[in-house]
C-alpha cells in the first residue's frame, strides 16, 4: 500500500480523580500553584492493581471493536511505553494475548513521551512497506508507579491512563511523513533515575525552553511534509506536558481560528507516551474533530526526542 491511515482510536483512564487539593495534604502546594505553573486541575491514578499491561488492553479493545476488524486481521501490535515494570515478554506481547491476536509481530518501544508518534510512524512505515496490513498502536503509562510524591515539582504533573489507534493500509495516505529526531546532548533533561524504583526527573526550565523555542519549527515541517500549511489544520495535539508549554507554542504557531488545540492536561495531567492518543480519542468522542479533518501531532520527551506528523481523523 502507498500509505496508512488511522481508521479507529479508544482510550482508557483509572477511575480515581487526584485533585490539586488532595496534593495540597500531600505536599507543601496548593492549587492556586499548580494551575498557576502547570495548568493542571486534576490527573487519573491507577490503583495498584491496575497495569501498564491492564490500561494498554482496555484501550487496545476499544479501538479493536470501533475498527470493525477481527483480532486476525492485526499484523503488527506495539506499545509505546517507558513505566512497564514487565521487560519480557513485552507488553505488545501480553496485550495480544488478551486480545486474542494470534500472530501479530509485537514489540515495546521506549521514546519516553514522543513514544506514541514514534510507534505510530515505524507502524506506518512497515504498512507502507507491506509487512502487514493493520497494526495496533498503543501508549499506554503508569506514571504514579514512577512518582516520587514527596517532590512538589514533579508529583503535581503526572497521571496514569492509555490510548490506541488501529492503522489500516490504504491507497490514500492518512499519516503524513514523520518529521523525527533527538538532542542528544540534553538527554538528562527528562528522565528516570536509580536502576532499581525509578523515579521520573526533569530539569523544568531546560524543558520548557527547549520545547518553547524547538518545537514550533518541528510542527511546521511536518506540515510542510505532509504537503500542508499550519492554516490547513483543523487540530493540534501536542504532547500534554504543561498547559504554559501548549499555549507558548500555539501563539508562535499563529493557528487559524477555529483550530482545535487538545488541552487534556488540564484533567489528565502528563500522561507521557499515553499523552496525544488520549487527547486524540476524547476530542474525536466528542465529536470535535471532524472525519477526515488534518491534525497536527506533536510530541516531545526523555532523549530530548521528539516526533511529528500530520494525520487525518477517522
Amino acid at each position: 500500500m502507498p500509505g496508512s491511515r488511522i481508521t479507529a482510536l479508544g482510550h482508557h483512564q483509572p477511575t480515581r480523580v487526584l485533585t490539586n487539593d488532595d496534593l495540597a495534604t500531600m505536599v507543601d502546594t496548593s492549587d492556586e500553584w499548580i494551575r498557576r505553573r502547570t495548568g493542571i486541575a486534576t490527573r487519573r491514578i491507577a490503583d495498584p492493581a491496575e497495569s501498564v499491561t491492564d490500561m494498554a488492553t482496555a484501550a487496545a479493545s476499544k479501538a479493536l471493536a470501533a475498527s470493525g476488524l477481527e483480532p486476525a486481521d492485526i499484523g503488527l501490535i506495539t506499545v509505546a511505553t517507558c513505566t512497564a515494570v514487565d521487560r519480557c515478554p513485552s507488553i505488545a506481547a501480553q496485550v495480544a494475548a488478551r486480545l486474542g491476536l494470534p500472530s501479530p509481530v509485537a514489540f515495546d518501544l521506549n521514546n519516553g513521551c514522543a513514544g506514541f508518534c514514534t510507534a505510530l510512524a515505524c507502524a506506518d512505515h512497515s504498512l507502507r512497506a507491506g509487512a502487514a496490513r493493520h497494526a495496533l498502536v498503543i501508549g499506554a503509562e503508569k506514571m504514579s508507579d514512577v512518582t516520587d510524591w514527596m517532590d512538589r515539582r514533579t508529583c503535581v504533573l503526572l497521571g496514569d491512563g492509555a490510548g490506541a489507534a488501529v492503522l489500516s493500509g490504504s491507497a490514500e495516505p492518512g499519516i503524513g511523513p514523520v518529521c523525527w529526531g533527538s538532542d542528544p546532548t540534553r538527554g538528562d533533561a527528562v528522565r528516570l533515575v536509580d536502576d532499581w524504583h525509578p523515579r521520573f526527573a526533569q530539569e523544568g526550565q531546560t524543558v520548557f525552553r527547549w520545547a518553547t523555542g524547538e518545537l514550533p519549527a518541528i510542527a511546521r515541517e511536518a506540515c510542510a511534509r505532509a504537503g500542508l500549511t499550519l492554516a490547513d489544520l483543523a487540530g493540534v495535539v501536542t504532547h500534554q506536558a504543561n498547559l504554559r508549554i501548549i499555549d507558548a507554542v500555539v501563539r508562535q504557531l499563529g493557528l487559524s481560528e477555529g483550530t482545535v488545540v487538545a488541552h487534556d492536561v488540564v484533567e489528565s495531567g502528563n500522561t507521557s507516551a499515553a499523552s496525544v492518543p488520549l487527547a486524540l480519542s476524547k476530542l474525536t468522542e466528542r465529536g470535535e474533530l471532524p472525519t477526515g479533518a488534518p491534525v497536527l501531532l506533536l510530541a516531545f520527551g526523555g532523549g530530548l526526542s521528539w516526533a511529528g506528523q500530520v494525520v487525518t481523523c477517522p
